[in-house]
């Protein structure tokens, strides 16, 4: 199957503002426009296991939904029916050429976020937040991800507090619940952390 074909065909699943499934999917691109429904997606965070650095992205800017901001380590919508574990998964190995995710955890179960409209795109999600470690570069996949690099986590912050750095709403958004959750406030502190699974 070709990417055209994967794209056209790619559904979003809607839900309440609970998070519920309402039994209605979409087609992902048509879906997206000034007056997106609310739909299930999630993020990721990926650290680096050797120093703790986190992995951050530019989106590509062929994408229809924020192109070319700065945003986490990667980003998606569940298929119909898809666990949503398996879609951080499927996501991570499609668009960063990462397979392996080792400690894959949920730390934001129930964040939800809707965007000012961005090049006529809103965005409008039930989005679950995950962190996961790595241990490789990332081998992207050009028409998802335009530029990434490693940063520490204060960095990160020093970024999303740039007025000038085009960084995604959600990222900014996101990072002011995560911040004080592990493992994110003890890299803010300094403290070497480690995943769940090692």
């Amino acid at each position: 199957m070709n990417n055209t074909t994967e794209l056209d065909t790619e559904r979003i699943v809607y839900v309440t503002e609970d998070g519920v499934p309402t039994g209605e999917t979409a087609p992902k691109l048509a879906a997206h426009h000034e007056n997106t429904r609310l739909h299930l997606a999630f993020s990721c965070y990926l650290l680096r296991r050797g120093d703790q650095a986190l992995l951050i992205s530019s989106r590509a800017a062929t994408k229809k939904v924020w192109p070319r901001v700065w945003t986490n380590s990667v980003c998606g919508h569940p298929a119909p029916g898809e666990p949503i574990e398996e879609a951080v998964r499927r996501r991570a190995a499609f668009e960063l050429g990462l397979p392996r995710l080792d400690g894959l955890r949920c730390v934001l179960p129930a964040y939800r976020y809707r965007t000012p409209p961005f090049e006529g795109v809103v965005e409008n999600e039930f989005c679950p937040v995950f962190v996961a470690w790595v241990d490789d570069d990332p081998k992207p996949h050009p028409d998802e991800v335009g530029d990434w690099r490693w940063v520490s986590w204060n960095d990160y912050a020093r970024l999303l507090n740039d007025d000038v750095a085009n960084v995604s709403y959600w990222a900014k958004d996101q990072f002011s619940q995560l911040k004080d959750l592990e493992p994110f406030s003890a890299l803010q502190n300094g403290t070497s952390v480690r995943d769940n699974g090692v």
